[in-house]
This record gives C-alpha cells, structure tokens and sequence, in this order.
C-alpha cells in the first residue's frame, strides 16, 4: 500500500475505537447516573429482534460501499453516520463531477473530502435547523410540504440513477427494471434492502461480465 493507504487505515482504525468507545460509554454512564440497570432478560429480549439485523445490513453495507468509496471515505462515513441517504450519493456525486474512478487513490481522495464537507455542512445544517425549530414549526408542518420531504431520499438517487444509467445503460436498464418489479411484486423486500443490495449488485456483475465476454460492451 502507498503511504497515504497506510496512513488513512492507521487514523482510520484510531478514530473508530475513539468513537465506538464513546458510543458504548453513553449508556453506561446514564445507566450510573440515573441508577437504572436493565435485567438481562430485558437486555436480551430487547436486542434479540435487534442486533441480528443491524449485524447483517452492518456486514452488507461495509461490502457493498468501501468499492465505492474507499477506505477513507468509508471510514469517514461510517463514522458520521447516513451512508444511504446522503454519504453515498454525495461521494458518487462528487467522483463523476470530478471524472475520477472509483476504487483508485484519486477517487478516494475525491470521496474523503466530499463526505468530509457533507458532515460538516450537515452538522451545520443541524444545528441551525435546532435554533429555527420553534419558529419554523408551522411552517414545515404544513401538509403542501410533507411530498417533498417524503421524496428527498428518492429525488437523490434518482438523478444519481439517471446519471450513472446514461454512461452504461446495457447493463444498467435490465438490472432496473428486474430490480423494479420485485420490488413491487414483493413490497416486503423494502424493509430488507440492504441485504438485496448486494445480491442485486452481483448479479449486476455477473450480467456486466457477460457482456464484456460477448463484446458488447
């Protein structure tokens, strides 16, 4: 690995037990604080509908966007957090903007400052939207509003979809559409998508290979 590979695993790896320890510290000191222990029955029955799944999309997810985006982006993603709502489509984003490919020294950089400027301006964001709150209330409460703030996450990857499906649309047009139908033949697997991500992004590749293999792409 190249010195900047070594580097970002290396503060990569760092901030991570620094955070995962601080993550882990806050229920213990409020459990200290208000003296009150959960049983481990209730421990246990709590976390059993819990933990398996968040362990899966938890496995899936770190397969399925470190291709994507590189370890210093992933790293920097997992860490702050919306990988699928707003990491993902910002580093993607900000690759096909700059003409960098994914999986390269350049496309990690690209993808490490723009996730990085994304947490900083959502932090932002956040903490304006905190002062506002109040007196912004009405207004966002508006039912005229409530479509488009149900529709930001699709809005986001569908111009990522128009943009990515423009550069391969062989491959991209039937993994859709087939990716479309079971969707609405199967409304249940919307609750399990990140665990079809990946089985879809295979096929994808099995599909792409082909393809190549018969010299169509």
């Amino acid at each position: 690995m190249s010195d900047y590979s070594k580097d970002i695993h290396r503060s990569g790896r760092r901030w991570f037990i620094f955070v995962y320890f601080f993550i882990y510290l806050f229920p213990i000191v409020t459990s200290v604080y208000f003296d009150a222990w959960p049983t481990w029955q209730q421990f246990f029955s709590a976390a059993i509908g819990v933990v398996p799944l968040y362990w899966a999309v938890g496995i899936v997810e770190a397969f399925s966007y470190m291709p994507m985006l590189g370890a210093g982006g992933s790293y920097l993603g997992f860490i702050t957090g919306n990988m699928s709502n707003m990491k993902v489509p910002v580093a993607l984003n900000a690759m096909s903007a700059e003409k960098v490919q994914q999986g390269t020294e350049e496309g990690d950089v690209i993808s490490t400052i723009s996730i990085a400027v994304s947490s900083l301006v959502t932090l932002a964001v956040i903490v304006i939207f905190i002062i506002l709150m109040v007196p912004l209330t009405p207004v966002f409460s508006k039912p005229a509003l409530q479509p488009a703030f149900n529709n930001v996450v699709p809005a986001l990857f569908g111009g990522l979809m128009v943009a990515f499906m423009s550069r391969t649309p062989k491959v991209a047009v039937p993994v859709i559409l087939i990716t479309s139908a079971l969707f609405i033949a199967v409304p249940a697997l919307k609750g399990i998508y990140p665990i079809i991500l990946p089985i879809v992004a295979v096929a994808a590749i099995g599909y792409s290979r082909i393809l190549y293999k018969k010299g169509k792409i």
